[in-house]
């Protein structure tokens, strides 16, 4: 699997292998809880289970659902990191957004590292155990202007909110060499075999070449923030609601997974959740104004950062395609997952390229203005 540690190898056997007994184990014993019923639940490099426990007179006043997440074997081996992402998610919630809180071990420590002997060797997981947040992943229901406003907002707002939070260890989270970092779309030229000899591997060649020449130019005229880094369509969970006329509305009721978060800008937040709210659309290159016009209402970008904002799309598609292609050919297996994304998103890249910036900027920039005159497009 593709390492979401910092080095940008690949990790083969990163992902654990924990059968529903083990972790049912794991609760019990780290945890303190009595486990009545455990799933897995579908994981990039991770593995994570949705876990329901026996209420007892201790656990009556605490939540019965959670998900029990264990963490690869490279990502284990920096703990630091995850120590800072279970204090966003908390410091998050005490704000007022629904994000995980994260239940101690019996210990009293927000992580366990949990050694497992396969074998050829010893292995440690870090396991923490955090609350079930309900909700369908927004990937199942049609997005419509207003939640893809209400979602692009809620990108702003985090990021908005970030800036207050403070922590010992925060500089964990400058994480150069990190693949999903969305400043190193270069990194990706040592993937690019992953895609035979195509029209998809000419424009991400070209991507990365326009991606050199005006993006990494510009940092220094981006403003700086501490990014999500995956708003994607299955991190973002919703509940729905009927009005008394019968309309359905969608609010968000959970955010998912800090794994790839960091310093980047808030251009880059931007950019990843419109890329990833594309995905499921069926108007794709329609959803970038409405997710725009929601994360301005709270962070209006720059010309600058906006002038970038159509290469960033392209480049985190190129990101999310190029790294599954390749974790396909070294884990066949979980290829239905992986590939969630490459079901749509060769065919809305190419579609983008074709149309290009100028076309793409002014359906993205004329749709944002709509929601100044108080007219969504």
């Amino acid at each position: 699997m593709m390492s979401r540690g910092d080095d940008p190898q690949p990790q083969a056997l990163a992902k654990p292998t924990f059968s529903d007994v083990q972790a049912s184990a794991l609760v019990e014993s780290v945890f303190g809880l009595k486990v009545s019923k455990i799933q897995p639940l579908p994981s990039y490099d991770d593995q994570n289970f949705h876990v329901c426990i026996s209420s007892t007179k201790d656990t009556a006043d605490g939540p019965t659902e959670y998900v029990l997440k264990i963490s690869n074997t490279e990502s284990s081996k920096t703990p630091e990191l995850i120590e800072v992402q279970n204090h966003v998610s908390m410091f998050l919630r005490a704000a007022g957004f629904p994000t995980a809180s994260v239940h101690p071990t019996t210990g009293g420590n927000l992580t366990s590292l949990v050694a497992v002997d396969g074998g050829s060797g010893v292995t440690s997981y870090l396991v923490r155990l955090l609350s079930y947040l309900p909700g369908r992943p927004v990937a199942e229901i049609p997005s419509s202007p207003q939640l893809l406003y209400e979602i692009g907002r809620l990108a702003g707002k985090l990021d908005e909110t970030l800036q207050t939070f403070h922590h010992p260890k925060l500089s964990s989270l400058r994480r150069e060499n990190f693949i999903w970092n969305l400043k190193n779309v270069p990194l990706l030229e040592k993937y690019l075999d992953a895609l035979g000899q195509s029209r998809n591997r000419e424009i991400v060649v070209e991507v990365i070449q326009l991606f050199k020449d005006e993006i990494l130019t510009k940092l220094s005229h981006f403003r700086e923030c501490i990014n999500h880094g995956d708003l994607n369509d299955h991190n973002i969970l919703v509940e729905s609601s009927t009005s008394a006329s019968g309309d359905t509305s969608y609010r968000v009721s959970g955010i998912l997974d800090f794994g790839d978060m960091g310093y980047g800008y808030y251009v880059f937040e931007v950019a990843i959740t419109i890329m990833y709210m594309m995905v499921e659309s069926k108007r794709p290159v329609h959803v970038g104004g409405h997710v725009l016009a929601g994360f301005e209402s709270v962070i209006p970008l720059t010309p600058v950062e906006r002038g970038a904002l159509f290469l960033l799309v392209c480049g985190r598609f190129c990101q999310s395609l190029v790294i599954a292609a390749y974790s396909c050919q070294l884990h066949p297996e979980n290829k239905d997952y992986l590939m969630i994304t490459a079901k749509t998103g060769w065919k809305h890249l190419q579609h983008m390229f074709d149309l290009g910036q100028k076309a793409v900027e002014e359906i993205w920039f004329e749709t944002a203005r709509s929601y100044d005159s108080g007219v969504s497009l």
